[in-house]
């Protein structure tokens, strides 16, 4: 039998797109899931939508915030409900292809890895192909990753039976980041970047992708209060990113068709 993945899904007034992300889990190939969706006090209609979904589907749960905690916190409390063996992200503006779980829970059970990722799609804010595709490393080190995010949080998995149940610190961005590391780190087992992409990533007009002058600051709270570096050490680590960033890690990013 094919083992339990659970899906953390952090909402916040995403009425506009979480009808097409939840649809993409239930059109998954792969059917031994369970989606945790957790309402991080949206004020729109997404609680109303994701309720038409959670009637129909045992294997969907809404959980909900008391109040609006950011969100470090709110993945952090859909961890606290996953009962899977592997835990999978997916923004609730994103969208994974059909074969996402199917292929890439197949190739972690059968080489029994413990973290993997794979390459993904960009779209537009309105899910219109941008014709480019951010490539995956063929194998991710710690000391890799430590430089720049290389996992996107949408392709990542992890095995919870030999990592445990990872948490991050409750910083306003990059806590996917943090995750990565603390995963990375953990396991003894090689981390394989999976080739094809499984997932379209949208590009919001204010997202950390599109805003680079926003990734300083918050990079530098990675390491600073995430990680606990030194001030020296988190500058110097800062200066690898920058180099890491702007002249290798663009070179990841390809054309690919217009689908």
């Amino acid at each position: 039998m094919n083992p339990l993945v659970s899906i953390i899904t952090p909402v916040y007034n995403a009425e506009k797109f979480i009808s097409q992300t939840i649809q993409s889990v239930l059109s998954q190939t792969f059917t031994n899931w369970e989606l945790i969706l957790v309402d991080d006090g949206s004020s729109d209609d997404s609680l109303r939508l994701i309720s038409k979904f959670t009637e129909v589907h045992k294997n969907i749960l809404l959980f909900k915030n008391a109040k609006n905690s950011g969100a470090a916190i709110t993945r952090n409390r859909g961890m606290e409900e996953a009962k899977g063996k592997y835990i999978a992200f997916l923004d609730a503006d994103d969208i994974w292809f059909p074969n996402k779980l199917e292929i890439q829970i197949g190739i972690m059970e059968a080489k029994q890895l413990d973290v993997s990722f794979s390459s993904y799609n960009l779209m537009d804010a309105d899910g219109n192909p941008l014709g480019k595709k951010v490539k995956a490393l063929e194998q991710l080190t710690y000391k890799k990753l430590l430089k720049c995010n290389y996992v996107g949080n949408l392709t990542g998995i992890y095995n919870t039976q030999t990592l445990g149940k990872i948490y991050t610190k409750n910083l306003r961005k990059r806590q996917d980041w943090l995750l990565w590391l603390a995963a990375v780190k953990k396991t003894k087992h090689p981390v394989i970047g999976i080739q094809e992409s499984l997932a379209n990533y949208r590009l919001q007009p204010d997202s950390m992708s599109a805003n680079k002058f926003g990734l300083i600051k918050y990079n530098y709270s990675v390491y600073k209060t995430g990680l606990e570096f030194s001030t020296l050490k988190a500058l110097y680590c800062m200066a690898l990113f920058l180099y890491e960033y702007l002249f290798v890690k663009s070179k990841n990013t390809i054309e690919v068709p217009k689908i």
